[in-house]
This record gives C-alpha cells, sequence and structure tokens, in this order.
C-alpha cells in the first residue's frame, strides 16, 4: 500500500495535460468485443481500472498489444465465454459493460457481481431491463449474472432512469441487434457520445449523438479502426481545484473546452472563473471566491444531475473548493448516499462543514485547513482529499492512495511539475 505525504500552502503554477477519460476507455475496451478485426485506441490511461478491463477481455481471449505509451490494438478474432475472475469484477464497476458485447458476440456471458467505489447502492436494474427488451435472458443466484442470448432484435426502450453504464451497455448490444433501436431517456455524458462516435467509426449506424434519444440502426457486422480517446473532464476539473485552492495560475492544455459549459456555470457561483484559449483553460491566481446568494439572499445550492448537469463525480472537489470561498452554500448529491461521509475527514482539517443527511451538506468559508492524516475512501473524495492537503497549512498524510490511482494517472507526478510539494511512498 501507498500513501502522499503532503506540504500544503505552494501555490501552483505551470502547465498540465489530462489524461485520457477513464470513462470512456472502459467502455471503448468493452466496445472492441463487438468486431473480429483490429481497433487502436489512442490516449488509453494508465490508471489500474483500465489495467483491470484489459486483464478482463484478455480473459475472454482478445489480443491487446501496446504499440506506443497511450496507444493500444485490440484484436477480439475469437472471444470465449470464460468464466472471469470474481476478484477482478469486484475490483471495478465497470466489468457489467462486458455484457452488452457478449450478448452481441457470443451470444451470452456470466458474470460475478460488479463491484467499484463504495458510494451508496449502485442498481443495475437498468442494464438487464435493457437487455431483455433486446432479446436477452438473464438470470441472477446472488454470486453470478447469467446473461443468454440467441440473436438480437431491435426495440424501443424507455430506460428507467438515465443511467451511464446501463446506457452504454444498450448502446453496444443494440448496434448489431436486428432492426432500428430507438434508446429514450438515455444518459448523454461526454464519454456516452464518445462511445457512439468510437461505434459509428466502426461501421455502427447511430443517431441523435449528445441527445437523451438515440436511433441505432443494426448492422450486421462492425470493422476495424482506430479512435482517439478525449480528456478526462473529471481531471480537468480536478487541477481547476487545485489551482484555485492553492491560489495559482495553471494552463490545462488540450482541456476539453466543449464539455465545461456547465459545469463553469456552476463554479461561477461560487466566485470561481479560467479563461479560454482554444482548447486550452487557463485558471488565474485572483479568483473573486465569494459565494453569489439566491434571490433574497438565500442560501444557493449545488445539486448533481444527469448530463449536461453539474456531475455526481465532481461533488466532492466543489466542496472542497467551496471551503476556501466567502458565504455558505448547500450541497445536494440525491445519487449516492455515501458521496458525502468523506466530509468528516476535512472538518477535522478545519473546514465549517455540517452534514445535513447522507445526501446533502453546508460548507460554510472561507476557512484555515491545517494538515491532517487521512485515508482515501474512493476514487473522487482521494482526490478532494489532495486538494485539501495542497491548500493546508502543514504536512498531511494520505494513505490507501491506490484508489486514487484508480481513476487519475502520475497524479502525484503532475502535481510536482506544477510545483506541489507531494511524495509517493509505500507503508509497510
Amino acid at each position: 500500500m501507498e500513501k502522499f505525504i503532503i506540504d500544503g500552502g505552494v501555490p501552483l503554477s505551470g502547465e498540465v495535460a489530462p489524461s485520457g477519460n477513464k470513462n470512456a476507455a472502459l467502455p471503448l475496451l468493452a466496445a472492441c468485443l463487438l468486431t473480429d478485426e483490429p481497433v487502436v485506441l489512442h490516449n488509453v490511461p494508465a490508471i489500474r481500472d483500465v489495467q483491470d478491463m484489459r486483464r478482463l477481455i484478455e480473459s475472454l481471449g482478445v489480443e491487446v498489444v501496446d504499440l506506443a505509451p497511450g496507444t493500444w490494438q485490440i484484436t477480439a478474432r475469437t472471444v470465449r465465454p470464460a468464466d472471469l475472475d470474481p476478484d477482478l469484477c469486484r475490483r471495478i464497476r465497470a466489468s457489467i459493460l462486458l455484457a452488452g458485447p457478449m450478448c452481441a458476440r457470443s451470444g451470452g456471458l456470466r458474470l460475478p457481481p460488479p463491484g467499484g467505489d463504495v458510494i451508496g447502492r449502485r442498481r443495475v436494474d437498468t442494464h438487464i431491463l435493457a437487455l431483455q427488451a433486446l432479446g436477452a435472458q438473464v438470470v441472477y443466484d446472488r454470486s453470478t449474472f447469467t446473461f443468454q442470448a440467441d440473436g438480437l432484435q431491435a426495440a424501443d426502450i424507455l430506460l428507467d432512469e438515465a443511467s451511464v453504464t446501463g446506457t452504454e451497455n444498450a448502446i453496444m448490444a443494440a448496434v448489431c441487434a436486428r432492426g432500428t433501436t430507438i434508446l429514450r431517456n438515455a444518459a448523454s455524458e461526454p464519454h456516452i457520445q464518445e462511445l457512439c462516435q468510437f461505434l459509428n467509426t466502426l461501421g455502427a449506424r447511430i443517431e441523435n449523438i449528445g441527445s437523451n434519444t438515440l436511433h441505432i440502426e443494426g448492422v450486421p457486422a462492425l470493422h476495424g479502426g482506430e479512435f482517439t480517446i478525449g480528456p478526462d473532464y473529471l481531471e480537468v476539473i480536478s487541477f481547476v481545484g487545485a489551482a484555485v485552492v492553492t491560489r495559482g495560475e495553471v494552463r490545462i492544455r488540450r482541456a476539453g473546452v466543449r464539455y465545461l459549459d456547465m459545469i463553469r456555470m456552476v463554479l461561477n457561483r461560487m466566485g470561481i472563473d479560467w479563461v479560454v484559449d482554444d482548447d486550452d483553460i487557463v485558471v488565474p491566481a485572483s479568483q473573486r471566491l465569494e459565494i453569489e446568494p439566491d434571490l433574497g439572499n438565500a442560501i444557493p445550492s449545488i445539486k448533481v444531475n444527469v448530463w449536461p448537469a453539474f456531475p455526481t463525480d465532481l461533488m466532492s472537489i466543489a466542496i472542497v473548493m467551496a471551503t476556501q470561498a466567502k458565504g455558505s452554500i448547500l450541497f445536494h448529491d440525491w445519487m449516492y448516499p455515501s458521496r458525502m461521509f468523506f466530509t468528516d475527514k476535512l472538518v477535522a482539517m478545519g473546514a465549517q462543514i455540517v452534514l445535513c443527511d447522507p445526501h446533502r451538506c453546508i460548507v460554510n468559508g472561507p476557512t484555515r485547513l491545517s494538515g491532517e492524516k487521512m485515508e482515501s475512501p474512493d476514487i473522487r473524495a482521494g482526490m478532494a482529499l489532495v486538494l485539501a492537503a495542497l491548500a493546508a497549512e502543514g504536512q498531511s498524510v494520505i494513505r490507501n492512495v491506490g484508489q486514487i490511482d484508480r481513476g487519475y494517472e502520475r497524479v502525484d507526478e503532475k502535481l510536482r511539475a506544477l510545483g506541489a510539494r507531494i511524495e509517493r511512498l509505500s507503508e509497510k
């Protein structure tokens, strides 16, 4: 196990480039199962979750070759419905993304229950209902999901919730199903848009990309192709947060500006902004950092919702930024009942946070943070604690940084290049 040692209070400065979007890389790797021809992916992030997905698809008979750093060639010439490693499946929730492609390609899959971050119950019912609508049969015996399909048929599907991975599974199952599938109440996050664009480069016919109603005309087969994974907008905003809380100035190169409008609008309410320069953003050292009250001087709120609203995965980062802004603000994440539970660590550092219930907290700032010893509970909360440690006076220790490594590539090296005093050490 490894830990970070961080000496805070140092303004960051310089340039940084985000890695490829983890949440795009995982479904793209699963989608490679749909063709027996080689696929080349560029800008693949070197993070643990992506490596785990690679091991899972390799266990199904897929050949993965490293052509260059961040460039993989994936060839699913033959696919076998092997028993997947339960420990690997428990490590990443994205293992569920193998269900759709395997139903389409080989007629089924036996899948141990998927895992991932412990941020509350994460239902898989949406996946099952969508695949059943396309003709798959699903049996669950509390230790294994068994998916079976003897040829998939297009359907008019109304998802019971705008599930990101549920949408991705339905898309991958539908691209080779007979007929035209209408997928309504679909999620539309950037990584879903990239999945659709990627599949279209392989010969799929997906229309209305970016909307919540997708039209998918099934094709007999997909061919090979080449695709570059876009920047991870969650990492981009994490670096925005690191610059803001340290009062530093940072240029984030190739930031994927087109996906940041709503996030920017929400952060503006906390007095945070940046300058757009082509596809770069520049975070200036001079930030207003003052909460804008609602009409009547009411305490404002930031509430997560499905894209293009403010994403749940940025809630932890936004809470840390709010500790350094003047005023009070309510944060509400109705999606996951454990998202807020990391805030006790911020309180121990000196933050003024009232945890109202599992879904809501009120932050009053600005407050001076002090170094503390902590443990990373999940990817996003772990990165939020890194930001808090960068802002704090004194030294902080963050253990269990393997959680952070699941979603951030070489984050300590990138922060050091910006002037942060951060070390990675092994624990005995």
